[in-house]
């Protein structure tokens, strides 16, 4: 098949998020898979600093757009995915990209995302390639599907393109001011909008998505059903709810290329089910950098996060000091975030020395080693579109302690003496991952049946070849 691919961060290029590890794992499997793939993203200033070989593509350079009432002036450079035969194709503006962060709170932040889309367009245009699906990741690219059917109408390019669109996490929408959709140059565009949307002049991209996409996924198949409640949907679900087919969920994989202790090359010591001896040298050699005591009999909790209302930081806080009082464990934290949980963090490495560890930033090699060097990993999220921690975990034998939400109620099982792969719990409240954590802790004093919980969890397979398949049977319905 023919697939167009538009993402705002792909991974290595550029990364704020999860939404970047799926728009760069799911394009490079399909396209082993055999499908013919262009794939889009923006030429941030970001990328130049990492010295990324960028090639300018022929035919796609200095083209114009009008936006509004100002031209703006793009090219369009190449780049190899790295690890992948793959293309990704940057496009460059630096009058909109040339700015510290990926995202801005600027007044321009809608036109730097109309551009991406359009673009994209004009770019497949002058490349004369049909996509068979045009694949739109969260509000940055949710115009697109309008796009299609109004401007983009009559292009014979595109007349059987059918359109999906990915939510990888509701809270965010893209609301702009209604006057900032007259950049996507579609004659009378106010009028291709419901009356109900214009609500105090604004206009959610998201949800003008949700309406005009073909189809409609998610990160996971409980995350589908909990944005359609109330609860979850932060306001998108009678929108979601409205829609004639199902919200598709899809776990999203791993790529178990990076992420597999048995070949990783960050880690002082390789490991498999087989012999977990190389786990027990990791363990220590993260205790030495922590420069935590060296007892490899005491267990560690890791966690390496967005310090963030989301992650069920705020649990922590009222339970953390407690549990490190009373139980004997160690804590590796590698995160950065509101400084609130930061500060939190850093009084807790203050108060206990000797077991706490804390890093403000991110560190990939230190993610790593956390994941491997830990007992047991702890996600006590509020929500988790997907999560991709707690099937890292389960790949290096840590055993994930979890909340039942979204993709961590997905892949991780609930050990019940028998079976199951992690600890997990149902409410968001202080005494519910009190529990949790003192269960693992618990278990934790039984070798066999510690053994045998890593065990079922390194067994598992959340590979992307098994999930791009499930994508590449929703473009074939599509496009039956």
């Amino acid at each position: 098949m023919k697939i167009a691919f538009v993402a705002s961060e792909i991974t290595p290029f550029a990364k704020t998020g999860g939404l970047a590890d799926v728009a760069a794992a799911l394009p490079r499997t399909l396209h082993q898979m055999g499908h013919d793939l262009r794939v889009f993203m923006p030429l941030y200033s970001t990328i130049r600093e990492k010295h990324f070989e960028l090639h300018p593509v022929t035919d796609l350079q200095q083209m114009q757009l009008m936006l509004g009432d100002q031209i703006f002036q793009f090219s369009v450079s190449s780049s190899l995915l790295p690890g992948s035969s793959l293309i990704i194709y940057l496009i460059d503006c630096p009058e909109l990209y040339a700015r510290k962060g990926l995202y801005t709170t600027d007044a321009d932040e809608h036109r730097r995302f109309i551009l991406l889309q359009r673009a994209a367009l004009e770019a497949l245009r002058v490349m004369q390639f049909a996509p068979d699906i045009l694949h739109c990741n969260d509000w940055h690219t949710a115009l697109l599907p309008l796009l299609l059917k109004t401007s983009y109408q009559r292009e014979p390019l595109f007349r059987t393109t059918k359109t999906v669109l990915t939510i990888h996490n509701i809270g965010y929408q893209g609301i702009f001011a209604a006057s900032g959709m007259l950049d996507l140059g579609i004659t009378n565009v106010i009028g291709h909008i419901r009356s109900e949307d214009r609500h105090n002049g604004q206009i959610n991209w998201l949800k003008e998505g949700i309406y005009q996409a073909d189809a409609v996924s998610t990160v996971s198949a409980t995350y589908a059903r909990e944005i359609c409640e109330a609860s979850g949907g932060y306001g998108l679900d009678p929108t979601l709810r409205a829609r004639n087919d199902e919200i598709i969920g899809i776990l999203n994989g791993v790529n178990y290329d990076s992420w597999n202790p048995e070949i990783d090359t960050t880690l002082p010591a390789r490991y498999s089910a087989k012999d977990l001896s190389g786990k027990a040298k990791c363990k220590l050699a993260l205790l030495e950098l922590g420069q935590l005591e060296l007892l490899l009999d005491r267990p560690v909790v890791g966690i390496v996060s967005r310090l963030a209302h989301q992650k069920g930081i705020d649990l922590l806080m009222g339970s953390m000091p407690t549990l490190l009082r009373s139980r004997n464990f160690f804590l590796c934290v590698l995160g950065s975030g509101d400084a609130q949980y930061v500060e939190f963090f850093n009084q807790l490495m203050h108060d206990f020395p000797e077991r706490v560890y804390f890093h403000n930033g991110y560190d990939e090699h230190l993610a790593h080693l956390i994941e491997a060097g830990s007992d047991m990993f702890l996600m006590p999220s509020l929500y988790e579109p997907c999560g991709l921690n707690q099937m890292y975990s389960l790949k290096y034998g840590t055993v994930p302690i979890v909340r039942k939400t979204g993709g961590l109620a997905d892949s991780v099982q609930m050990w019940d003496g028998t079976k199951g792969t992690g600890i997990v719990f149902n409410d968001y409240d202080a005494p519910a991952v009190n529990w949790a954590i003192n269960t693992a802790l618990d278990l934790f004093k039984q070798p066999a049946v510690w053994q045998q919980i890593i065990r079922n969890g390194m067994k598992q397979d959340f590979s992307w070849e098994k999930q791009a398949t499930e994508y590449q049977r929703v473009y074939e319905q599509l496009t039956q």
